[in-house]
């Protein structure tokens, strides 16, 4: 008899077009006991950084890795070998590979924003567990296909939202629901857009001349669902955040893991804001189009204010009736209005949000609980739902318009609506 497992990944690999790989062993990565086989997707920095950060745990074990780009692929393969002293371990360029393996049980994906929504997708359809890097992905709708998908499939999920794993940050919003500063009136985000490679962009008037890509860059797979451009370097890494085929810019960023601790701290997790009002900056650059200097508005439907500034520091503050608490970002120092706030004990019976040793370590303990992990996917959809919203209306030079959280849908305004979604290049589609 073929197991829910066996028959899952049999049923997504032959609708990606690969071979439905039966497992020779009987797949017990939900057994504590287990270890857990894991494949990175995606390796420059951020996908070397999170490999290197599951590579400790010895209840996982890292077995393929995959990247377009044969120069991160041959940097990560070095950085495994030399941690495991073995060669055992296979690479590719194509994610699908990955995708139909069926000793892989989780995928650690960190390739840019455009491709997290097809892959987590896929994943999730294949029956493994997923930690994918945040933002969630690049539009609306596939954040909403994920989380859909992900749920569909009863998968595992761990947005990197690592913020949120922070003990500092989740105690400062342990004293926010716990009313410590009396009720809570407004969130003022702060983003400020001030560090070199912000000022790179932003002084950006170069005229750019293609040329041919890397012999080791597949750059037509790493464009995949978006429009084809000629091959620029700043096109590529790093750079690709700036533009928004690939990226939200800073507002997806670490705007992202900003606005995230402002919804942990609301105890939105479960919705979004319903009206949006946002403004920003473009660069006057012949590449990037991605906006710089924000200040936006947004109200929840329990009367709570997401207020956007440009700011130094980047962090989030919340402001209640009797004082306030802010969060650093990154590193998750606190102020106070009152030091002695920061001394506070929740109580036995209060709200406690838990901690966990590291983001990393959560996921792989959700993997083998099946528990939820502390940026599961619909934390990661409603986080990237609002980040992308604020893009939007800063589209339209300001436009306000509100949000139905039901329908998931822009109720008022018809030309920002169209850009819940965009046009893939085939053969992708969602």
């Amino acid at each position: 008899m073929i197991d829910r497992r066996t028959f899952l990944k049999s049923s997504a690999a032959a609708a990606i077009g690969l071979p439905a790989i039966v497992p020779q062993t009987v797949f017990g990565a939900n057994a504590p006991s287990n270890r857990i086989q894991l494949a990175g997707i995606g390796l420059g920095g951020q996908g070397c950084n999170n490999i290197r950060n599951f590579l400790p745990h010895t209840d996982c074990r890292v077995v393929a890795l995959c990247d377009v780009d044969a120069g991160h692929l041959e940097q990560a393969r070095v950085m495994v070998r030399d941690h495991y002293h073995s060669e055992d371990l296979k690479t590719c360029r194509d994610f699908r590979e990955i995708i139909a393996r069926s000793d892989i049980d989780a995928v650690c994906i960190c390739p840019p924003d455009h491709w997290h929504g097809l892959i987590s997708i896929a994943a999730a359809k294949a029956g493994k567990d997923i930690y994918c890097e945040k933002p969630l992905t690049n539009t609306i709708a596939e954040a909403i296909a994920v989380r859909d998908t992900v749920q569909r499939y009863g998968r595992v999920f761990q947005t990197g939202s690592h913020e949120r794993s922070r003990a500092m940050a989740r105690y400062a919003c342990e004293l926010v629901r716990n009313g410590r500063i009396g009720r809570l009136r407004k969130m003022i985000v702060n983003l400020p857009t001030t560090e070199p490679h912000h000022l790179a962009i932003l002084n950006d008037l170069g005229e750019y001349v293609s040329t041919e890509p890397p012999g080791e860059l597949d750059w037509n797979f790493w464009q995949g669902p978006t429009p084809y451009k000629p091959y620029h370097p700043k096109r590529c890494h790093f750079y690709w955040r700036f533009i928004m085929d690939y990226g939200g810019g800073e507002m997806t960023d670490r705007g992202a893991h900003v606005i995230d601790l402002g919804q942990l701290g609301n105890n939105t997790d479960d919705t979004v804001p319903v009206e949006y009002e946002a403004y920003g900056e473009l660069p006057d650059s012949n590449m990037y189009n991605t906006y710089f200097n924000f200040r936006f508005e947004c109200t929840y439907a329990n009367g709570v204010k997401m207020i956007g500034t440009h700011d130094e520091p980047r962090g989030i503050k919340f402001v209640g009736d009797d004082g306030w608490v802010f969060i650093h970002i990154h590193g998750g120092n606190l102020e106070a209005s009152d030091p002695r706030l920061l001394n506070e004990t929740i109580m036995p019976g209060e709200i406690h949000l838990g901690r966990t040793p590291s983001h990393h370590r959560n996921f792989l303990d959700c993997v083998k609980s099946r528990a939820q992990t502390m940026a599961p996917v619909h934390v990661g959809c409603h986080t990237a739902i609002i980040c992308h919203l604020l893009n939007i209306s800063m589209r339209f030079g300001g436009a306000r318009f509100h949000w139905d959280p039901k329908t998931e849908t822009i109720t008022d305004h018809p030309m920002a609506a169209k850009y819940l979604t965009t046009p893939m290049r085939a053969p992708w589609h969602l």
